[in-house]
């Protein structure tokens, strides 16, 4: 039975690599010295893996790409010295098994859509300080994703779960840079926000209390132009249940940018700190009481899906429905999300069947398995599915932008056959201007082009 030993926070400048710095590195001397520190000890602990998240390698929204392959490599030409060169060899029996347990949780992760299998300096630069004493390791190099902090931090755990069914001991490094906001003579200039986040990080990361990674607001950390918050809380969900005891070794901003290098040492296993768990529960919870409010739309929406993904065939229409939804044609969208993030949304403007029940079940199905934006959906996710279904009214022609609101009407953009459509009343959209200018992106035209404008209301259905 395989455990992780330890786990780092590291930073990633190549800067204080001495071959890249040219004196420059001494400005981060404390960093290089806890760095050394870390190399020492990984050493002593031998690992037959070490496993590193890093923020600049191939990512996606909603995918955690792992690097395929049987050797990893990469140098430092990129900053002038390509004389540095790394390469490893990897672990795919861990790598697969990892991808498992992902897909086992609704999280999707794997090896697919990579441009190089390059090495990224996310991964180089600790890798450059901890070859300098040990080099008797796989190495399995995980890339962020988009994903909500909560599901990054269960892929953590994914990852614990994966080494402990294996036979092989692993140190996790989380790769990245706190706030690049310190310094109004910084390279990114300065912004209030930057020293609290490091602040508030340094506070979290002492205490080991990973509730506190995870509620980060995102607007506030992008404000402090934050790297590698989300390849920490990959590396906290790692160390998921185990009492911590952890140990700032050095931080420091010489360049404007944060550097910490820590390092946390599980011990012994801890009920209360199983974050998952509580995840689970309050999901469970949450996906009830959405299933038991959910109307008729909303339901025949979620059958239509669930029993597509696991049959392949469309559902006959229960005939428990209103009956209006058997003898009134409307145009439908059905939207879907997962965990709070859109998972698809195709709908018709008007009606192109002969019922608004059709038309929910060919939206429903198209918005799963056919929305370009997304791979269709499976059947491992189905559970954490939330659908809404909006019945359109009919479009009316509007001459000016004030004649539109943006939680009453949805507005469609017109010019020859090109159009665009975007619903009222959706998070993150707070001006007429900003609904025009995405409807007029979908279709794919410019604001300075000729076109034609109707607004229409919805009946939303959750």
């Amino acid at each position: 039975m395989g455990e992780i030993k330890k786990a780092y926070i590291v930073p990633h400048p190549p800067i204080i690599v001495p071959e890249i710095g040219k004196g420059q590195e001494v400005n981060a001397s404390a960093t290089i010295q806890a760095y050394h520190a870390v190399g020492r000890q990984i050493s002593e602990l031998a690992p037959q893996v070490i496993i590193v998240t890093t923020p600049h390698g191939t990512s996606y929204g909603d995918y955690l790409h792992i690097s395929p392959g049987k050797v990893l490599k990469g140098s430092f030409a990129e900053f002038g010295a390509p004389e540095i060169q790394i390469e490893l060899k990897t672990d795919p029996e861990l790598a697969d098994r990892i991808v498992a347990l992902a897909h086992s949780y609704g999280i999707e992760a794997g090896g697919l859509g990579a441009r190089d299998n390059l090495l990224d300096h996310g991964a180089l630069v600790p890798l450059y300080y901890i070859t300098r004493s040990y080099t008797d390791f796989s190495l399995i190099r995980i890339s962020i994703a988009g994903l909500p902090l909560e599901q990054l931090y269960i892929f953590g755990y994914c990852i614990q779960k994966a080494v402990a069914r294996s036979d092989k001991n692993a140190v996790f490094i989380g790769s990245g840079d706190l706030s690049h906001k310190l310094r109004e003579d910084g390279p990114y200039g300065y912004a209030r926000e930057g020293p609290v986040f490091d602040q508030m990080l340094a506070d979290a990361i002492k205490e080991a209390d990973f509730k506190k990674l995870l509620a980060m607001d995102e607007a506030f950390c992008n404000a402090a132009a934050v790297c590698g918050l989300r390849s920490f809380v990959i590396m906290a969900g790692a160390l998921n249940g185990y009492n911590i005891k952890s140990n700032i070794l050095s931080y420091e901003g010489p360049f404007g940018v944060g550097y910490m290098v820590a390092e946390l040492s599980p011990s012994g296993h801890d009920l209360s700190r199983d974050l998952v768990s509580f995840f689970e529960c309050r999901r469970k919870t949450e996906i009830e009481a959405t299933r038991k409010a959910e109307d008729p739309y909303v339901s025949l929406a979620r059958l239509t899906v669930e029993h597509f993904v696991k049959t392949g065939k469309v559902i006959d229409t229960p005939d428990y429905m209103p009956e209006e939804i058997f003898h009134q044609c409307a145009g439908v969208f059905v939207s879907i999300k997962k965990h709070g993030y859109l998972r698809g949304c195709i709908g018709t403007i008007t009606p192109v069947t002969g019922s608004i029940a059709e038309e929910i079940i060919q939206n429903a199905i198209s918005a799963a398995t056919r929305d370009p934006r997304f791979n269709p959906v499976k059947r491992f996710e189905l559970e954490d599915l939330v659908y809404s279904v909006d019945i359109l009214g009919e479009p009316e022609p509007i001459k000016d932008i004030r004649e539109l609101d943006v939680s009453r009407y949805g507005v469609i953009v017109r010019a020859g056959n090109r159009r665009g459509l975007l619903l009222p009343d959706l998070e993150g959209i707070e001006t007429p201007e900003q609904q025009v200018e995405i409807a007029l992106s979908k279709a794919g035209m410019s604001k300075d082009e000729n076109y034609l404008m109707e607004r229409f209301e919805v009946i939303r259905h959750r």
